[in-house]
Formats: structure tokens, C-alpha cells, sequence
């Protein structure tokens, strides 16, 4: 009977607390106390699982890390460009009758290599027609020249593939710029491909010509151009991460600036590239005098091979006139973007990069001119080329400033 009552009065006591919970979880401070709390608890749990959302990769770092490398990668560009040029100008790109992807990485080491390699050289029309009286030691300067302009190229090829592939594995790239490190990347080994097609061309024997064995003017132009497309793919991508786009009103006449800017740019490219024709030919030795050629403005012999379309790629006389009208033509061309945007609003450093721009131009003019008077000497020659490079990276600096902003 005892027990039996204790037992009612336990189970009557859990119902009435129950009850009790249950009406007081009905009032409204225990309620708004309870959303709240819940709240508080969505927001920590958000936060926590948010935070890997913020350090996803690409952003804003990883962004001036990879345009940084891609600036890197395009000076180690300009650097064979440059050497290739000296090379060119010390007629050593003929000294290395072979091509090999590792095993000519390692030069001659003992004398009995050494006169293996020059033997293999001796074999070929440079030596016969223009260097049969050369010496050991002075093959050897022109094959270390040629040889280094080799690794050169080997070296920017490891400049843009192994960070590459950290970069793809650590996932510093968007989608659209995983296609464009793809295109760098196959671009840098055509370009190896096409330097060997361009000096395989002054390697092969012509009965019918008596003149100095060169390289084909079509293949070195090609691998200048290819070399300075490759240049201005990878600093254009490289700004465009760098310096972020600056806002400036949409008006008309920017839209014509910047059309402006883009034909100086073009028109600068393709004077930069006629010098390739110009040093396949060896066409600044043939009318050294200045504005004439010679004695006449228009020289006699411009049209002298047949078909005349054959002129503009053959005729050396020709070759150097066309390079003098594309030459004034870009600087007449970046004298008037100049004094077309003082007229205009434009950010400081979009003004600055044209002034600097405009600066280059006559400098470089000033250059091609001292170097045709001069009788082309090699240090001058190699400067007037890398002022060539410059002005077109003076040039894409511009473009990076006034292109239009992301929307």
C-alpha cells in the first residue's frame, strides 16, 4: 500500500513536470531565446564549413604570383631574342650542324671532341664558300655563341612547363587560363622546332648559287616572329593580372584611342619584323647613307627582280626601303596617339606608358638611323634590335592600360 502510493505520486509529478515544460516552452522569451540559439549555432557551423571556400584557389594572390612568372618567363624571351640576334650578327648560327634535345647540352670537353665537331662543321658550305681559312679557336667563339643561344631557348622552355605543372597541380589557374598556359607551352616548343627548320636552311648545299651560305630570310623571319608572338602573349597575360583595369568613362573618343593604340601596336609588330628580312639579307649594308638611299630618294634597283612581288621578301634594296617606311610610319603613328590622348582625361598610368611610348619611338629611330650610317657595327645592330623588342612591350603596356573593364 506504501509503495503502491509513492509510485502514483512519482508518475503523477513526471506528468505535471512535462506539462509544465511544454507550456513554458510556449512563451514567447523561451522561444525567441531558443531561435536565436539556434542562430548563433547555423552561423558558427556556416562560418567553420566557409572557411576552406575562402582560401579556394585562384584569387587575388595566386593571381600576381602567376602573373609575375608569365613577366619572368617573358624576359627570358627577350633574352633569345637578343642572343639570337648577336648571334646572327656574329654569323655564328651556322656552327652547330646538328640538333640534339639533351645530348648537345653537354659542349665539347677534350681536344679530340673539339676537332670532331669543327671537322663536321668543315663539311658544310659556311666553311667551303666563306670560312675555309678559319682556325680552331676561332670556331670555337662561334659555336659557344650558337651554343648558348640554344640552351637559352632550352631554358625558357623549363621556365614555362615546370611551373606549369605546379601551378595546374596546386590549382592557381582559372579555366580560361589553363588554355592559354597550354598554348604558351606547345608555342615554346614549336618555336625549338622552327629554329632548327630556319638553320637547317644555310646548312644545305646550292651548286647553282655562289653567294654567302645564310639562312633562308622566310624561316628566320618566322622564328622572329614566332619568338615575339610568344613575347607579347605572355606579357599581355601577365599585365592583365598584374595591373588590375582602370575605370575611365566609355566614351567615344577612347573607343578611338584605343583603336588607335591597337593599329600603333600592329604597326609596330610588323616594323619589328621586317628586321628580320633585313638581317636575313643583310640588307643595312647595301644604301648606308640617310634619308636618301644613295643619291635618290627612290633607288633604281628597288624593282629589279621579276616578278616585282619578289622584291619585297628577295631584293635586299628593297627589304631596307620597305623597313625605313615602316620605321617612319610607326613613329609618325605613335607621335599621333600621343598628342591625341594630351586631349583627354586618361588614368596617370596609362599617360605615362604612352609618354614613355613615344620616348622609345624616337630613340629608336635615332638607333636604326646611327646603325645604317655606321656600317651596321655588331653592338650597335644588337641594341637597335633590342630596341625594337622594347618599343613593342612599351606598346602592349599601353593596350593593358586602356583595355575595357571585366564586367
Amino acid at each position: 500500500m506504501f509503495l503502491s502510493s509513492i509510485r502514483t505520486t512519482i508518475f503523477c509529478g513526471y506528468r505535471n513536470a512535462g506539462k509544465g515544460f511544454q507550456h513554458s516552452s510556449r512563451s514567447p522569451q523561451l522561444r525567441q531565446w531558443l531561435v536565436k540559439r539556434g542562430q548563433n549555432t547555423f552561423t558558427v557551423e556556416t562560418g567553420a564549413s566557409s572557411t576552406p571556400a575562402a582560401a579556394t584557389v585562384p584569387n587575388a594572390a595566386t593571381n600576381r604570383i602567376v602573373g609575375r612568372w608569365l613577366l619572368g618567363c617573358s624576359g627570358l624571351v627577350v633574352g633569345a631574342v637578343v642572343l639570337g640576334g648577336v648571334t646572327r650578327l656574329t654569323e655564328s648560327g651556322l656552327s652547330m650542324v646538328d640538333w640534339h634535345l639533351v645530348r648537345e647540352m653537354r659542349p665539347p670537353q677534350s681536344q679530340a671532341e673539339w676537332e670532331a665537331e669543327f671537322s663536321k662543321y668543315q663539311q658544310f658550305p659556311e666553311f667551303k664558300i666563306m670560312n675555309h681559312d678559319m682556325t680552331l679557336p676561332e670556331f670555337k667563339f662561334i659555336f659557344y655563341m650558337e651554343w648558348g643561344h640554344r640552351m637559352w631557348g632550352r631554358l625558357v622552355g623549363l621556365a614555362y612547363i615546370l611551373p606549369s605543372i605546379y601551378f595546374w597541380r596546386k590549382g592557381y589557374f582559372t579555366r580560361s587560363m589553363k588554355g592559354k598556359v597550354l598554348g604558351l607551352c606547345g608555342f615554346v616548343f614549336f618555336q625549338g622546332l622552327l629554329g632548327w627548320y630556319m638553320v637547317k636552311s644555310g646548312l644545305e648545299e646550292k651548286p647553282e648559287s655562289h653567294d654567302i651560305p645564310r639562312v633562308s630570310q622566310y624561316r628566320l623571319s618566322a622564328h622572329l616572329g614566332s619568338a615575339l608572338l610568344l613575347y607579347c602573349a605572355s606579357l599581355w597575360t601577365g599585365l592583365t593580372l598584374l595591373l588590375p583595369a582602370q575605370k575611365v568613362a566609355e566614351t567615344k573618343r577612347l573607343m578611338q584611342l584605343r583603336r588607335f593604340a591597337k593599329g600603333t601596336g600592329g604597326l609596330v609588330f610588323l616594323t619589328a619584323l621586317s628586321g628580320a628580312f633585313v638581317a636575313g639579307l643583310d640588307a643595312g649594308l647595301v644604301y648606308n647613307s640617310f634619308p636618301k638611299m644613295g643619291d635618290q630618294w627612290i633607288p633604281d634597283d628597288l624593282l629589279a627582280f621579276s616578278p616585282s612581288l619578289k622584291n619585297i621578301f628577295e631584293n635586299p634594296t628593297t627589304v631596307q626601303f620597305d623597313h625605313r617606311i615602316l620605321a617612319i610610319s610607326s613613329l609618325t603613328a605613335i607621335t599621333g596617339l600621343y598628342l591625341f590622348s594630351r586631349r583627354m582625361v586618361l588614368p596617370r598610368r596609362a599617360k605615362i606608358a604612352i609618354s614613355l611610348l613615344t620616348a622609345m619611338a624616337y630613340g629608336q629611330v635615332a638607333l636604326g638611323i646611327s646603325t645604317l650610317l655606321l656600317y651596321v657595327p655588331t653592338p650597335l645592330a644588337a641594341t637597335h634590335q633590342s630596341g625594337s623588342v622594347a618599343l613593342l612591350s612599351l606598346a602592349i603596356w599601353v593596350l593593358a592600360e586602356l583595355r575595357k573593364m571585366p564586367k
